[in-house]
């Protein structure tokens, strides 16, 4: 089931991926790591060069471990979040949102608390208890937009990400949803 969300630029649908998305998914994930490289543990480079195989592959292999929600107005991905649960009996209880991201001139509408909370609702179909996820440090927006979404920050990552000899913190958040 989609979620909408209506904005002063129209409808937004919050929706699963699909395998389908493959090609808008990559640019869209493209365009935020080239775009803000601090806020992501992947690299820009190297994803580009990966094949189309590479992004159908990620979105097939979607299933009860793992989601991708994209934020689509008229068709077009504006955003983009998801969320793993861990693989063993010990650890299938706690979900770790990823990837959140919405394009610059959709933000400010609450599409990201949106992609946000459909991540939650999922880890609670998943019956995890505790979601978590870490951000940079130095990103107040994301932080912000967490925070509002119930999230509490439980500690710092030193570290986390070293970019052209700059060294970004971590701050490690986490909501109870049981």
């Amino acid at each position: 089931m989609n979620q909408q969300i209506t904005t002063p630029h129209g409808v937004i649908d919050i929706r699963p991926a699909q395998e389908t998305d493959y090609q808008t998914y990559r640019e869209l994930r493209l365009e935020a790591l080239r775009n803000h490289p601090e806020a992501f543990g992947a690299d820009y480079a190297a994803n580009a060069e990966q094949p189309m195989t590479f992004w159908t592959e990620r979105l097939r292999s979607l299933g009860s471990n793992n989601m991708i929600y994209f934020a689509v107005h008229n068709e077009a991905l504006v955003g983009m979040g998801g969320i793993y649960r861990g693989n063993s009996q010990k650890t299938q209880h706690s979900a770790t949102i990823v990837s959140v991201y919405v394009q610059p001139e959709w933000r400010g509408l609450k599409i990201a608390e949106g992609l946000v909370f459909r991540c939650i609702e999922w880890g609670r179909t998943q019956r995890a208890a505790i979601v978590k996820l870490t951000v940079s440090a130095t990103n107040t927006t994301a932080i912000r937009v967490y925070s509002r979404c119930g999230f509490a920050v439980y500690g710092i990552e030193p570290q986390t990400i070293c970019l052209d000899g700059i060294m970004y913190d971590g701050l490690l958040m986490s909501r109870h949803i049981v």
